[in-house]
């Protein structure tokens, strides 16, 4: 496993709930994995790395995401697990919330299936912990993924949703750091198609052009 070009001395060990050396990791994608999984190798925690995210619009997307996602596991040395793509199921769960605002409840039915199928792979595979990268972005609200990490684990006795703040002692930082350092690729919206519809609509008018997926990386001059 190589070791964390960005590790801070100064930044607390991280402690799992149980201090539990082993956790799943629900992956929404590799910018947001990156500094997760690298802070809780210094940590002395071995991370498994569950990509379940049937609510990723087109596929050519999804699978920009899932193959950076597994690139960054295999770099390191860690399990990766490839969830199904099930976007009629997720289409199912979203019906009639199809023009709820980001954050709103539709995000919350989407939070809420992927991480019922992360709770069971848990309760499956034997992991006592959980949790996901989605909170270090500052354009998720972190409550409401707590909320929802927190119910999917009552479904299941001896399983527990990780509530930690990624976000904190310059993580939110670090995260980008770590894309530029890996060039992952750079996605521009959330994943599903109503946040690519609301996305380039709101860079239409601004006059900008609309997200062309598969163009832009980390580290790399943006044209767009």
């Amino acid at each position: 496993m190589e070791s964390n070009p960005l590790s801070t001395p100064d930044r607390p060990k991280l402690v799992a709930p149980g201090d539990a050396k082993r956790v799943l990791l629900h992956s929404c994608c590799a910018p947001c994995e990156g500094e997760v999984l690298e802070t809780m190798v210094d940590s002395g925690i071995t991370p498994t790395v569950f990509f379940y995210n049937p609510n990723i619009h087109p596929k050519k997307e999804y699978e920009l995401r899932k193959v950076e996602d597994k690139r960054f596991c295999e770099k390191l040395g860690l399990e990766h697990h490839d969830g199904d793509y099930d976007p009629r199921n997720w289409f199912e769960r979203v019906k009639g919330m199809e023009w709820e605002p980001e954050r709103g409840i539709r995000c919350t039915a989407c939070f809420d299936m992927r991480f019922e199928r992360t709770a069971l792979f848990a309760h499956e595979n034997g992991f006592s912990v959980f949790t996901s990268c989605l909170g270090i972005s500052r354009w998720k609200n972190m409550e409401q993924i707590n909320e929802c990490g927190e119910r999917s684990a009552l479904r299941y006795d001896g399983v527990t949703y990780w509530t930690y703040n990624w976000r904190k002692f310059g993580g939110s930082q670090r995260m980008l750091e770590i894309s530029k350092r890996e060039n992952f690729y750079q996605q521009e919206y959330c994943g599903c198609v109503y946040s690519l519809r609301d996305t380039n609509e709101w860079r239409m008018s601004r006059g900008r052009k609309k997200i062309e997926i598969g163009k832009n990386f980390y580290g790399k001059e943006s044209n767009s």
